[in-house]
């Protein structure tokens, strides 16, 4: 089959997909998966897909994690960890921890069970803040604190991704000194964009770097603003594709680094001297989005889902694991980080327990591991691949009706809240 022609069978199901989505209220990203997954058993697709479609993939989510970062407000996102970092903590922890040591029972392999814990860690705040907002509880505190403690957690994934996956695939030998390498490389990449955040983005530069030829002249927004602006878009997708490469040659994936990339953008770098940011800041955001999330993106979801080759013998023997590791998760998911919304970020019970249940999703970066894990580097056997998808489908799906079901708890907590509030001040 022509490579074209399984672009436009993909591009198809993208597009159903994204009505059903809509009309459900789920993570699209079930139904890419689901459809990937029909067309290959029905031999529509082939399981192995063309190099085109597989590098196709490979942009599409690195576009999708660079529009993540980038449609963070790293100023509010900061203003705002002193008060989430404990349920970003620990609401990673324990699932991390949980889905290790069930793994590392049932299959005996410390790999896999870095690799599962690994896939059970990141929150799929998409797919809450769609929830939220469906509910009118989006622009709520509750909502804030899920939204600051998935960010961390993304950014903590990534580094373990970054340190863990090299060792886990092989291509490190555990030791101490193989682990500090990784750890030193980790440090240097991560400290590194962060100096090109701090020191060579802003356009007012000062000290010694404001006296360096060009650079201490010229800032990220002449190049972003050269034109009229209608480059832009095309300057920050090169700047994430650079920052992703350079992670790769870390050894780290691309992705990791596109994150980073979208999320040291900031959108003063789009204004120019006369104007302010909102036309070339809009537009690329508006072009971003569209391709990582409607066109490009979606084909890595797509293409992954064409690797679950329904084998109904695996399918009914991983049912037990399914089901112990799910339990598992959904527990440990929602007390830790429900307990430390309570203790460390001071958010009342009602508020906890809907970040809590904010934080049962999984999305774009457990796939992103799930992918490395499974199809890049053969670490995860069919089972654990099914176990963990089916895992991933029904945390996906408890995320809206959990929050639904909590609402009215909820919203009669709130009241109790405000008029608390207003009696103090009376």
């Amino acid at each position: 089959m022509s490579p074209l022609v399984q672009l436009a069978i993909i591009w198809a199901g993208v597009f159903v997909s994204g009505l059903l989505a809509t009309k459900t209220r789920l993570t699209s990203v079930l139904y890419y998966l689901a459809f990937g997954a029909l067309m290959v058993n029905l031999n529509i697709l082939p399981s192995e897909s063309a190099p085109f479609i597989r590098d196709f993939a490979e942009l599409g989510i690195i576009l999708i994690m660079f529009a993540l970062g980038f449609e963070e407000n790293t100023r509010t996102f900061l203003r705002s960890i002193k008060r989430s970092w404990g349920i970003a903590f620990f609401g990673a922890i324990a699932p991390f921890t949980v889905a290790y040591f069930i793994t590392q029972y049932f299959y005996g392999d410390t790999n896999i069970a870095i690799m599962c814990g690994l896939t059970m860690t990141a929150t799929a705040v998409s797919l809450t803040m769609v929830s939220l907002k469906g509910l009118g509880l989006s622009k709520s505190r509750a909502a804030t604190g899920i939204m600051t403690s998935a960010v961390l957690d993304d950014i903590a994934s990534l580094a373990l991704v970054a340190i863990l996956v090299p060792m886990a695939s092989g291509q490190a030998v555990l030791s101490m000194a193989s682990v500090a390498l990784i750890g030193g490389k980790a440090v240097l990449f991560f400290g590194g964009v962060a100096l090109v955040g701090v020191f060579l983005l802003p356009h007012n530069m000062s000290g010694w770097i404001s006296k360096l030829p060009i650079i201490g002249r010229y800032g990220v927004r002449d190049l972003i603003t050269a034109g009229k602006g209608e480059h832009s878009t095309l300057t920050i997708i090169l700047f994430a594709l650079v920052v992703g490469l350079a992670a790769h040659e870390f050894g780290f994936h691309p992705a990791v680094g596109a994150y980073m990339a979208g999320l040291i953008l900031s959108e003063e770098y789009f204004m120019s001297d006369s104007k302010t940011a909102y036309s070339s800041h809009k537009r690329a955001r508006i072009i971003v989005d569209n391709a990582a999330f409607s066109w490009v993106g979606p084909v890595f979801f797509v293409d992954l889902g064409t690797k679950i080759i329904f084998d109904w013998d695996i399918v009914v023997a991983v049912i037990p694991q399914t089901i112990i590791l799910l339990v598992s998760i959904f527990l440990a998911q929602i007390f830790s980080a429900a307990l430390a919304a309570r203790y460390t970020g001071n958010f009342k019970l009602h508020e906890s327990m809907m970040i809590g249940f904010g934080m049962l999703g999984r999305a774009e970066l457990a796939f992103v591991v799930m992918d490395i894990a499974y199809v890049q580097n053969s670490i995860f056997t069919t089972e654990v691949f099914y176990m963990l998808m089916f895992t991933t489908f029904w945390l996906n799906v408890s995320v809206p009706i959990t929050i639904t079901l909590w609402k009215p708890y909820y919203m009669r907590g709130e009241e109790v809240r405000k008029s608390v509030e207003r009696a103090s001040i009376s």
